[in-house]
Formats: structure tokens, C-alpha cells, sequence
């Protein structure tokens, strides 16, 4: 789903003229609200809007976050008497020409977000919003957005002509129609000159190349997680941490890509999410290196189960047959090996057992687990 999410208030709309995500305009008035917060990509909620302290000075530029398309947003500055709503259409400066956005974000908070997200461009130097969009404006960027489709696809057929290593994710023409991104991904450097100038003659717009990564693909184009909800990265996260292969170890969790990757095919973000409580509470639980001895033989450890506090072993002659020991008895055998003392049977300190099965499938090697992470 996009960002600019767009409905008109006043009357149902049956066979919509434009569409984009869930929502689609025919008309358009001056001033209209037309964003629909509950279905845009990385949503936010102005937790600050009631809040009666929040005085600007009168020397203070008035702040605005702007939404484009799909992930990427902006922020501006403005007049104080253009008197802005949240959910209004507005008309910004861009590099060259102007641009179309939603104001997502007033007052306060915007700065507080430009920090979250460590926004280096001082204040002074944002550029401006114009105005409010006029209907004009709007029928002349919903005309360039139509283009984006068939644009993506004959860009990605004029890339494979040339032979070019990339993959084309998403196009986002500019609001005045006379420049066009193209997001792409590689894995290395590519040589897209020879692409710019046949964009350029094919399109008739100014062309910008610009380098994303999976992670950043996947939270511009969204979609649905193995959990059944909506991509974290394309709801709410912004900031992409790495996802190392020692975190789902650390969690216990096997080497199965379909498990642990996203549908960026990198390891998912959300294993970095209970991390840190797992190591918190593995801090109670006893070296998994020591061996543990008995009369019946020396039991090693074959895997924990970390939140009900138990550690399963298996004699080293038997590996399949394991047994769950709760940790308390685990020290407390290793406190007698200490001592010299050897506990009769594994099974005497046992809760459960089970049978242990050993399959590789849908298991990959380290090498490979490797790859899938940053």
C-alpha cells in the first residue's frame, strides 16, 4: 500500500479514474484532507497534537512533515498564515521544479522526529512548501503517476537490453511531471549511464538513479510476514539494525531459511527483537560445555529451552534419547562432579524425555546462514 492514500469525502467513488493502495479520488477541491491514516506506510500519530504547552515562538518557522509515495517523506518549512492541517495536499519546493506531498505532521513534533531520525539539514536551510495544491497541480501529478507502470516496465526491459546487474523495484515521477526516481538494487556497483540517456529519451524527464537496499525494498513495496501482519519495516520501523547469525543462535532457533529469512531474504528484523532478554536469561543457565558425568556414563548438552529454564541432555554413547533437567539440578550435578562424586543415572534428575530425530531438510550450512545476514 502507498502512502498517499487518497478518497474522495463526498461522494462513493465506483469505478475510480485513479487508484493507489485502498484508496482513489476523481475530484479534487483546494484544502481537501485526503489522507487516510490507517492505510499508509509508516503511519504516524502526532501524540503531542493536544497538548495546550505547545507554544511555537513568534520568530520560530513552522515545520511540516510531507509523505510522498510509499516510504519516503520530507520536511518543510512554511509561513505561519498559510495555516496548514494535517491531511492536506500541499505543493513544495523540490531541486528543480516542485513537488506534491500529504502533510502527515504540524508543529512541535516534526522537530522531535527530525531528531529521532537524525536529520542533519539545519532548519534554516529546509526547503519551503509554496501552498496548498491547486485541483491544476493535482490532475497534472495524477496524470505523471499513471505513467509510473508502464514506466517501471519498459525500464526494466530497456536494463536487461543492456545487460545491467540491477533489479528496478519502484518509479515515483516527480508532482510537475518533469523528473522521475528509479529505486533499484545491486550487488555492486553499476554503470547506468547509458541507461540515464535512454530514460531520458524515452521519458522526456530528468532521471535519478537511486540505490536502495533489500531491506529498504521490501519496506517501500510492503507486503505480509510469516506472522500474518503487516511488514515491520513498511509500518513502523525506520531504523534498520543488523541481524547477525549469532542472534538466532543465541535464541535457539534452527537454520531453516524458511523460518528465519524475511521477504527480503536477509534474516528477519524481529529476531533482534527478544535478543536481549534471551541473553538476560541464559545468564542463569550453566556453561552448555561441561560434560556431565555419571556411573552410566558422561551426558552432554544438546540444546536448552530457555524461558521454562530447562536444559536438555543425552548420554554421549545415545544422542537420541534427551532428557530435560531443569537448571537447578544441572549445577547441582556439576557441583557434586566437582567434589568428585558421580550421580548414578542421568534419568534420576530427568522431568521429561523424547526421541530425538535427526533430518537436514529445509536446513542450510553456516556459510549459507551467513549470507542471509548483514
Amino acid at each position: 500500500m502507498s502512502d498517499n492514500q487518497l478518497n474522495n469525502d463526498t461522494n462513493p467513488i465506483d469505478e475510480p479514474t485513479f487508484n493507489r493502495g485502498c484508496r482513489s479520488i476523481k475530484e479534487y477541491n483546494s484544502g481537501q484532507k485526503v489522507l487516510c491514516p490507517g492505510a499508509c506506510k509508516l503511519n504516524q500519530f502526532d501524540w503531542m497534537k493536544d497538548y495546550e504547552g505547545q507554544t511555537l515562538p513568534a520568530d520560530k518557522l513552522c515545520l511540516a512533515e510531507v509523505r510522498f509515495k510509499n516510504d519516503r517523506k520530507d520536511y518543510y518549512v512554511y509561513p505561519e498564515d498559510l495555516d496548514l492541517e494535517e491531511g492536506e495536499m500541499v505543493t513544495v519546493e523540490a531541486a528543480i521544479g516542485h513537488d506534491i506531498g500529504i502533510v502527515t505532521l504540524l508543529g512541535e513534533i516534526v522537530e522531535r522526529q527530525m531528531k529521532r531520525k537524525r536529520y542533519r539539514t539545519p532548519i534554516e536551510e529546509l526547503k519551503k512548501i509554496y501552498r496548498r495544491a491547486r485541483p491544476n497541480d493535482v490532475d497534472k501529478w495524477l496524470s505523471a503517476i499513471k505513467l509510473e507502470k508502464d514506466t517501471l516496465s519498459r525500464t526494466r526491459t530497456i536494463a536487461s537490453n543492456l545487460g545491467l546487474e540491477m533489479k528496478l523495484n519502484d518509479v515515483e515521477y516527480q508532482g510537475d511531471k518533469t523528473k522521475a526516481i528509479f529505486y533499484y538494487t545491486a550487488d555492486g556497483r553499476v554503470d547506468f549511464r547509458e541507461l540515464i540517456k535512454k530514460l531520458a529519451e524515452e521519458f522526456h524527464v530528468r532521471v535519478e538513479m537511486r540505490q536502495i537496499g533489500v531491506r529498504q525494498e521490501s519496506a517501500k513495496l510492503g507486503g505480509l510476514g510469516s506472522c500474518g501482519r503487516e511488514l515491520c519495516c513498511a509500518s513502523w520501523m525506520c531504523n534498520f539494525q543488523s541481524v547477525t547469525t549469532g542472534v538466532a543462535r543465541v535464541q535457539q532457533l534452527s537454520p531453516n531459511p524458511q523460518k528465519l529469512a524475511g521477504q527480503c531474504g536477509k534474516l528477519k528484523c524481529c529476531l533482534n527483537f527478544e535478543y536481549e532478554a534471551y541473553v538476560e536469561a541464559l545468564k542463569a543457565f550453566s556453561d552448555p560445555n561441561i560434560v556431565l558425568k555419571f556411573k552410566n556414563g558422561d551426558a552432554v548438552h544438546q540444546k536448552n529451552d530457555v524461558f521454562k529454564g530447562i536444559m536438555w541432555y543425552s548420554y554421549a554413547s545415545d544422542r537420541s534419547n534427551i532428557m530435560a533437567v531443569p537448571v537447578e539440578k544441572v549445577k547441582e550435578i556439576i557441583a557434586l562432579n566437582h567434589k568428585g562424586k558421580l550421580p548414578d543415572k542421568l534419568e534420576d534428575y530427568a522431568v521429561t524425555m523424547e526421541q530425538q530425530t535427526d533430518t537436514n531438510e529445509g536446513f542450510v550450512s553456516d556459510d549459507d546462514l551467513k549470507k542471509m545476514s548483514d
